[in-house]
């Protein structure tokens, strides 16, 4: 608590020195935003964390993006063709695109940036897998050519999390990827001041003169992203109370992440608006390689006492914030939302789950649950599971530490009594959730190493089969048969579907459009 309290305090002197009487910055028109965590890695193809990726999106740009709708559109592309077989993709860039050094961003760029996307997303490696085959054709244009058609190839280039496909000059793509990458150098609306970048305390962007907007306004992440701000300003303020308390004075216009016990008294503040920042999916993760989740029908028993309404409200999310019962394995509301398979697991049922543990074989094998110390709401989704895994007669032993900690844990593959784990708890937002592939416990084929190691061979074809598909009316098929199966195997059991909240000084404009937890501060005006 000391630590957070002496970081609270040198992040809100920071801002107070920001605000004095500095001639230049007085007349800088400033954005100021709580970001929901401190930015450490500046790299946004090296790592899935959700504060590098909104790094990413204020200094690059991608060469597709996705709408409001989850569209995906022609973003640093200014045209495109495809052949009818779906194997040959080429490709021109808008005249003058530039880095924000003042270089031009050219096709050799692009190629490059997109070989070292491969080599890390799921996306990326599927393309790769159906013979993807980057060139450059001249100092705009450029081709991809495939060995057999696959259906994700716009989709797939506006990804908007996980690893997003920005475009990186051609020398910072082809580093090594096995580290982070520290040279920052994008062609998207900020450029970020290193000289000003205070680690654990304050990140700062500037307008970048060189971005070169799209005509088109903004839509999502896609369209124009000239932003009305001269200079937006991250500051981490890990103490909630801290960051209340200074969107309240007005030394900070957003607060980027609420806690849930702070939204019904932020409600009643004329002064602040409160909003939903994007679908988010609780995760219960269970481990595949030992017992008693080693067995489907273990798997399949506690999923049938799982109530998403309990653990979400459990979680503290006020209901208007909450889906009471979310059937899909993906997002409610989302494109892929389907029912398939749900209908045994629609209603909780303690008393048949009881009856489909005792069948199962269950021994009475202790089960090692991960429980975070330091994160509320996750504490309370492990809390929630304790419950259920004890209604229905499972062997609990809770095991407590902070996330840091538990984030190196669950890596372990040995046995529970060694080491390792039976289940933790997570949670993740829509875009990484919200298709067969981009939900990495679904996307994850057998002999992978995402911690839980589900491995389902059916699965896997019917995954394969759906990302290869072109035709719509096939592609839902596949998608149905898809879920039906998993709710076969169960390889993770949802939690239930949620919104995060955002609070803004009510003079803050454009703050209903921000969108699903993106950083799309070119929205925002004051």
């Amino acid at each position: 608590m000391k630590r957070r309290t002496l970081a609270a305090f040198a992040a809100l002197s920071a801002l107070a020195l920001s605000t004095a009487s500095l001639p230049v910055l007085a007349q800088t028109k400033t954005l100021r935003v709580v970001a929901h965590a401190d930015v450490k890695i500046l790299d946004p193809t090296f790592t899935t964390a959700y504060i590098s990726r909104n790094f990413g999106h204020m200094v690059y740009d991608t060469l597709f993006a996705q709408d409001s709708t989850g569209a995906p559109k022609p973003q640093m592309v200014e045209k495109y063709t495809s052949s009818k077989d779906g194997k040959q993709w080429s490709f021109t860039l808008r005249p003058g695109l530039k880095f924000s050094d003042g270089s031009p961003v050219t096709s050799a760029d692009a190629v490059a940036s997109m070989q070292r996307w491969s080599l890390r997303d799921s996306l990326g490696r599927a393309m790769g897998t159906a013979g993807a085959e980057w060139k450059a054709v001249d100092a705009r244009s450029f081709t991809l050519s495939l060995n057999e058609p696959f259906g994700m190839v716009l989709d797939a280039l506006a990804k908007p999390s996980g690893f997003p496909p920005v475009i990186l000059p051609e020398r910072l793509a082809k580093m090594p990827t096995t580290s982070p990458l520290t040279e920052v150098l994008g062609s998207g609306p900020f450029i970020f001041k290193r000289d000003e970048w205070v680690p654990g305390n304050k990140a700062v962007f500037v307008r970048n003169p060189d971005y070169v907007a799209r005509s088109e306004p903004p839509d999502g992440l896609s369209g124009s992203k000239k932003s009305h701000f001269d200079r937006v300003e991250w500051l981490y303020l890990p103490d909630a109370n801290s960051a209340i308390a200074a969107l309240k004075r007005g030394e900070v216009d957003l607060v980027e992440q609420v806690p849930p016990d702070y939204i019904a008294p932020l409600r009643t503040d004329s002064n602040i608006k409160v909003g939903a920042g994007g679908s988010y999916q609780g995760f219960l993760v269970l481990n595949h390689l030992h017992p008693p989740f080693n067995n489907p029908k273990v798997r399949q028993a506690f999923l049938q006492a799982v109530s998403q309404e309990r653990f979400t409200a459990a979680m503290g999310y006020p209901l208007d914030m909450r889906v009471t019962h979310c059937p899909t394995y993906f997002i409610c509301g989302g494109a892929n939302e389907t029912s398939a398979g749900a209908d045994p697991y629609r209603r909780a049922d303690v008393a048949k789950a009881k009856q489909m543990l005792a069948s199962s074989g269950y021994k009475g094998e202790k089960v090692v649950l991960l429980v975070p110390s330091d994160v509320t709401y996750l504490n309370a989704e492990a809390l929630m599971a304790a419950q259920t895994l004890r209604s229905i007669g499972m062997n609990v032993d809770l095991q407590n530490m902070d996330w840091a900690s538990i984030g190196a844990r669950r890596a372990k593959r040995d046995a529970p009594e060694a080491g390792g784990w039976n289940m933790y708890v997570t949670v993740a937002g829509e875009f990484d959730v919200n298709s067969p592939i981009a939900n990495a416990y679904l996307g994850a084929a057998c002999g992978n190493t995402l911690p839980g190691w589900p491995c389902d061979k059916a699965l896997d074809e019917l995954r394969s089969a759906w990302i290869r598909e072109t035709a719509p009316a096939k592609r839902r098929e596949l998608l149905d048969a898809f879920q039906k199966r998993a709710y076969e195997t169960v390889p993770y059991v949802s939690a239930g579907q949620y919104s995060a909240a955002f609070a803004a000084r009510a003079s803050l404009k454009g703050v209903d459009k921000l969108w699903a937890g993106l950083p799309t501060v070119w929205m925002l005006d004051k």
